[in-house]
């Protein structure tokens, strides 16, 4: 089937003028005409037919109008879905984090980015570090985004750092510990409220005490959520050793105090990896440049 053609019969029905489709298309109406003969040949059908001075629809001519308006504006459509594609204002970008990241991070991320490009679908999966790199290694994801301890990658990946957050000993205000300077050993005296076994801030901390010769801090209680611990800090039970991201709001409100550790200021990188050499989508380069270029945005209350 001859598309040039249904264009220009298309552009007549819709006009309602052989002349208004010259002047709308800037071809000449006796090309048109001539063009729309030989398609009405090729179909073996008359379209168009003579009334008055312009032209009408014949009843085969108005249901293949129908199905041409229908199939330009699926023409119209596909045109506007690569555009938005090939600039980042729509498409599907697959991101794998670690817990800090997730839940502190991505949520101001993801509002700020979605505020500008709506139409670009976005997936989150809240893993460990090892399982973000496997996606992402995978094509699985299209970036993943960690929080921790700089982690040694494959040649296969590129690494880049955000930013950097400290580590902080938190109680409550009343404790006797608030807002002073104290020991590794006297701190580790107190009972501390973490997440579960496996938690990466959890072993960081059995390892500063190890790499200090002080003795191991006694878990007195475990939680599987992060919240939870700060909230039983907060009413008053034990201590946390926590990223500042978490708990800095927190500090501002007065709901928390920090302990000053002599000697002791840890860090966690914030960064993202892509596949080296590999180059990203529009839409995924775009959520990167802009985490990039602002990439400490608070998500709330310390949640």
């Amino acid at each position: 089937m001859n598309l040039h053609a249904l264009r220009l019969f298309h552009t007549i029905a819709e006009t309602g003028s052989v002349t208004r489709a010259s002047e709308q298309l800037g071809i000449s109406q006796p090309a048109i005409t001539s063009q729309v003969k030989k398609f009405e040949k090729e179909l073996g059908t008359e379209l168009l037919r003579p009334a008055g001075r312009g032209v009408a629809l014949t009843d085969a001519g108005a249901r293949i109008a129908l199905l041409a308006k229908r199939l330009f504006a699926v023409e119209r459509q596909i045109a506007q879905c690569a555009e938005e594609y090939r600039t980042g204002a729509g498409g599907h970008v697959r991101l794998a984090a670690t817990y800090l990241p997730a839940h502190f991070l991505i949520p101001a991320w993801l509002a700020q980015f979605k505020r500008r490009y709506e139409r670009v679908e976005m997936t989150i999966t809240t893993t460990n570090s090892s399982d973000a790199l496997k996606q992402l290694l995978n094509v699985e994801a299209d970036a993943a985004v960690y929080g921790g301890l700089p982690e040694a990658y494959p040649d296969t990946v590129q690494t880049e750092e955000l930013f950097r957050d400290e580590l902080w000993f938190v109680v409550a205000p009343t404790h006797r510990y608030a807002d002073r300077h104290v020991s590794l050993a006297e701190m580790m005296k107190e009972p501390f409220v973490m997440r579960e076994e496996g938690s990466s801030t959890r072993e960081r901390l059995f390892a500063l005490c190890r790499t200090y010769s002080a003795p191991p801090p006694k878990i007195a209680l475990q939680f599987n959520g992060l919240h939870e611990a700060i909230t039983a800090v907060i009413a008053g039970y034990g201590a946390n050793f926590v990223s500042s991201l978490v708990v800095r709001d927190y500090v501002e409100r007065g709901l928390l105090s920090r302990v000053y550790v002599e000697d002791i200021r840890l860090q966690n990188t914030i960064a993202v990896c892509t596949r080296k050499n590999e180059p990203l989508s529009a839409a995924a380069a775009n959520f990167i440049g802009m985490i990039r270029a602002n990439p400490y945005v608070k998500s709330g209350s310390g949640r």
